[in-house]
């Protein structure tokens, strides 16, 4: 039908004119457009669609902070740069990593490292090659940004150790994750750093926090040219640990030059307050991306500074394990606390005798005798009365011979021998003369340093509490996300006449002039304790200077004590390795001079520096965490 039709009317004839020329002007309107785009702006676009890309980059995540007891930072993080190369923007790889190694001093991944660890995820994202260069370095880079094409500098936050080494064991270190977690879990990116030790490993899933992710347009270079979006990370939580900053540095200077370790416990809870072991290492080279020369140095190191030894190292407990065969025997009846033995320097016990550590002997002594002059043929005599299936019970429920989990890595449970251990390890019998050696700490016996300050703190409280170190989880923000109540492990079951008589015997071994352990005595509180030392080498019935001995072999010192007497706020265990002298004479002033800290700066007292006539304000303590020299622990 014709538009010109005289059939039509007039009006529809209009519309149909009208809606044709709407029809033409668009389709003249998109030609138009096609023609802009492919033959006005050709070129514009196939720039953009040859050299820039949209890439969604991770943001990372601030890691949570790590707080002492006081709210005092004891791990942060600071803003850091760090050298990376995209795979897909580097068409040279070899000679960009040697232009770098030019520029950057130290290590860098050669070509067969780096495409090991490109392939692990897509091209475009980047591996990092160096973490937190310096200043100078990140100006030269800039610089020379045209002749390093996939080179590009990111900022990020990386963890530092606000005090250095201190409380390197129990706080750890974080390091680039490892290929096997990135197998395990999607959610981490080659680079991110995760915990690797301690607290920081223990802890990995609050601290972490969520990254964040940027969509990106780049250039062929790389370069970064607009943000299209992002989504902001989300940082971690926060630790609140139940360790006290200042005294645990004040336990690290007590340890300055020795091998050994110190663990003070709230006996009421079971919170950690202290946990020194020594030496040290400053987890802060770790953070940066540790060197291979120093990682070397680290495991090669014949004093094992990695070693946590509070967890790690199993020692004989020597004669303080006599506090348990005291326990054993009082509720076992074996003795009550009137039975009188005769100590002549030895016990003939089979064929052989068994020596006291005070050769002409304690005379006739009762169990608060035997334990506060520390007697050991009161104690081997006590011990082959109990047998060694019944100490080792008693051993057990002090909490030793199995973990402590107080959440550090690789912890110990040391070792309590009985007559199924020795059958089942070595398929022989027990020998009666064995049970003599671990009635007073020796033999097959292994404790570790925690596992002594909870069996002294058991004894001062009258239970077992499961050691912690962190007392509450917070937000960015400061609330509170989970805490940690005191956890009773075991009851012990004792009698409390039983706990009041060891209780009473412990204050004599330092109160008393008799006691072994007078070194640890303070003017102000009473202090409970007992003293040990372990034979390292064993010198059958020739007695040796210790001074004729390589240093290696020389005896190790313990001391554990828990102050005041009457009510308990502290127990310390002390183990000083190849200390050469009695518990009593190396271990004990430590002991002592971390305990007169201690309420020195929760009383606000002064506290008087034993040998060198300094006065610090207590009250400054609490305020500045001022610390000086440590005491001579010789006392």
């Amino acid at each position: 039908m014709l538009l010109n039709d005289p059939e039509i009317p007039e009006s529809p004839r209009r519309r149909i004119f009208a809606a044709a020329a709407v029809v033409v002007v668009l389709f003249a309107a998109i030609l138009t457009r096609l023609w802009v785009l492919q033959i006005g702006q050709m070129e514009s676009w196939r720039s953009l669609s040859e050299n820039n890309r949209i890439r969604l980059e991770r943001l990372p995540a601030t890691r949570g902070l790590v707080l002492d007891r006081r709210g005092e930072p004891l791990v942060e993080n600071r803003p850091a740069f760090d050298v990376q190369i995209v795979p897909e923007d580097t068409p040279d790889l070899a000679a960009t990593l040697a232009r770098l190694g030019d520029i950057i001093d130290g290590d860098l991944p050669d070509k067969a490292e780096f495409a090991r660890a490109a392939r692990r995820q897509p091209r475009h994202e980047p591996v990092p090659v160096r973490r937190d260069v310096d200043w100078d370095t990140v100006v030269r880079l800039e610089v020379l940004e045209s002749e390093l094409p996939g080179v590009r500098l990111a900022t990020g936050p990386i963890r530092t150790y606000t005090r250095g080494s201190l409380g390197s064991h129990l706080l750890g270190y974080v390091g680039q994750v490892d290929p096997g977690t990135l197998e395990r879990d999607h959610s981490y990116r080659m680079g991110d750093l995760v915990g690797k030790s301690g607290l920081e490993r223990s802890f990995e899933e609050w601290l972490r926090g969520r990254p964040g992710a940027q969509q990106i347009e780049v250039d062929a270079l790389g370069r970064r040219l607009r943000v299209i979006s992002e989504k902001a990370p989300q940082p971690g939580r926060n630790l609140v640990l139940t360790i006290d900053g200042r005294l645990q540095a004040f336990a690290e200077q007590l340890l300055e030059g020795r091998e050994g370790a110190l663990v003070a416990l709230d006996p009421r809870t079971g919170g950690v307050l202290a946990l020194a072991s020594a030496p040290g290492y400053d987890p802060n080279a770790f953070a940066r991306g540790i060197s291979s020369s120093d990682w070397k140095g680290l495991t090669g190191d014949v004093l094992q500074p990695l070693q946590n030894r509070t967890v790690q190292g199993q020692y004989p407990p020597g004669s303080t394990f006599k506090v348990v065969t005291a326990a054993a025997a009082l509720e076992e009846g074996v003795v009550t606390p009137f039975t009188r033995i005769f100590c002549g320097g030895a016990w003939r016990f089979g064929n052989r005798s068994y020596r006291c550590w005070r050769p002409g002997g304690h005379g006739s002594v009762d169990m608060h005798d035997a334990l506060v002059g520390s007697c050991d043929v009161y104690f081997y005599q006590v011990g082959h009365r109990l047998g060694i299936d019944t100490l080792a019970e008693y051993a057990r429920r002090f909490g030793l011979g199995r973990l402590p989990e107080a959440g550090l890595d690789h912890e110990k449970a040391g070792l309590v021998p009985d007559t199924a251990w020795k059958k089942r390890r070595f398929n022989e019998r027990w020998y009666p003369g064995e049970t003599l050696s671990v009635a007073i700490g020796q033999g097959a016996l292994l404790t570790t340093p925690i596992q002594m300050a909870r069996v002294i703190g058991a004894i001062a409280g009258g239970a077992l509490y499961r050691p912690h170190l962190v007392d509450r989880v917070e937000s960015p923000g400061g609330e509170t996300v989970d805490a940690f109540a005191p956890e009773i492990d075991t009851d012990l079951g004792l009698r409390p006449t039983t706990l009041h008589q060891l209780r009473e015997a412990l204050r004599d071994v330092v109160e008393s002039p008799r006691g072994t352990g007078r070194n640890a005595h303070l003017p102000s509180v009473e202090v409970g304790g007992k003293t040990g030392t372990v034979q390292v080498f064993r010198m059958g019935q020739n007695r040796i200077k210790t001074a004729d001995l390589p240093r290696h072999l020389r005896d190790h010192a313990w001391f554990v004590a828990f102050a005041p007497v009457e009510d308990p706020e502290i127990a310390i265990a002390v183990l000083i390795e190849h200390a050469g002298t009695g518990g009593g004479a190396t271990a004990a002033p430590i002991a002592r001079d971390l305990a007169d800290f201690w309420f020195a700066s929760t009383r606000g007292r002064d506290y008087q520096l034993a040998g060198t006539g300094g006065i610090l304000s207590g009250t400054e303590l609490v305020r500045a965490g001022a610390i000086t020299a440590p005491p001579n622990a010789e006392g």
